[in-house]
């Protein structure tokens, strides 16, 4: 987690397939440590909210003083409070019953032990009657197909944050850590670029594979084979690329913040044009790429 600063364009990498793999590297970090991004706390913030699932640690009331996990999904309410549905049948409700200090652990790519890892620790609170009807709407947003928080023996527990931990880029040269209380975390700003990283990942990622290539060479002259739009948020965009047989991750920030959605496609499209000279300077208000059109409003 770097300096949220922006910088210009830098000059176009060649692409060259000939680039050591060590030099790759070297280029990777050397961008990394400066590209623009989220503050910690923003980014852990927003990461939390758009996650939907986790372990929950709870301590064992069968087993007295061992921990015990579960995985659980769950929805952040306008605090950034997990809400989870549960079963009074469940151990882990038993658990809560018992002993309401709890955490949930969650990585923003289960695939990855570099990436972005969050432990919230918290104290569970078994939501209120007079509160149910809204933490359920809150809920079924984020799991619209939970037709089972209805039964009888489900109810809704809210997390209350105490300490939000975070550690990024394991074994890395670029290893981050840190911790927030519960009300720096509350306080935090979701970012509102971030809930549209779905559509425009999957859209860029299906039609516009090589233009997304272009742009990541350009804008961060590091070689790719490949490169995969993986999140966005109103700072720039995370990329899973490859080169030569390896895969690493790359941030690359937007030449300026995103205001809105439609100002994404904006960006996108002057990042093509800036790493591909050719690429016309006017184009139709949907953005023409690659020949192709490009319809970020999906």
């Amino acid at each position: 987690m770097a300096s949220s600063s922006h910088s210009t364009a830098p000059v176009a990498s060649s692409g060259d397939v000939n680039i050591k793999k060590d030099d790759v590297f070297q280029l990777i970090q050397a961008h990394q440590e400066k590209a623009a991004r989220l503050p910690a706390i923003e980014e852990i913030r927003t990461v939390l909210d758009r996650s939907l699932r986790g372990t929950l640690s709870t301590f064992s009331k069968k087993y007295d003083g061992y921990p015990s996990g579960s995985m659980i999904d769950f929805a952040c309410d306008a605090n950034g409070c997990p809400i989870l549905a549960l079963s009074d049948l469940a151990v882990h409700s038993k658990d809560l019953a018992a002993n309401p200090k709890c955490s949930v652990l969650l990585a923003r790519d289960p695939e990855d032990r570099t990436d972005l890892v969050i432990t919230l620790h918290g104290d569970a609170v078994f939501v209120p009657e007079k509160d149910n009807a809204a933490i359920r709407a809150a809920y079924l947003a984020r799991h619209p197909n939970a037709f089972w928080v209805d039964f009888g023996d489900f109810r809704f527990v809210r997390i209350e944050p105490k300490i939000v931990r975070f550690v990024s880029g394991v074994a890395t040269a670029l290893l981050g850590s840190g911790e927030f209380n519960g009300d720096e975390y509350k306080s935090a700003k979701v970012d509102p670029i971030a809930q549209f990283s779905k559509p425009v990942a999957s859209h860029m990622n299906k039609d516009h594979g090589e233009d997304t290539k272009a742009i990541v060479q350009h804008w961060t002259s590091v070689p790719v084979d490949f490169a995969d739009i993986l999140d966005l948020d109103h700072l720039g965009f995370n990329v899973k690329a490859g080169y030569q047989g390896d895969t690493f991750k790359l941030r690359v920030p937007f030449p300026r913040p995103a205001e809105d959605r439609k100002d994404v496609k904006t960006l996108i499209v002057e990042m093509l044009q800036a790493a591909k000279p050719q690429f016309p300077t006017s184009h139709p208000s949907a953005g023409a790429m690659g020949g192709q059109v490009v319809c970020l409003e999906k």
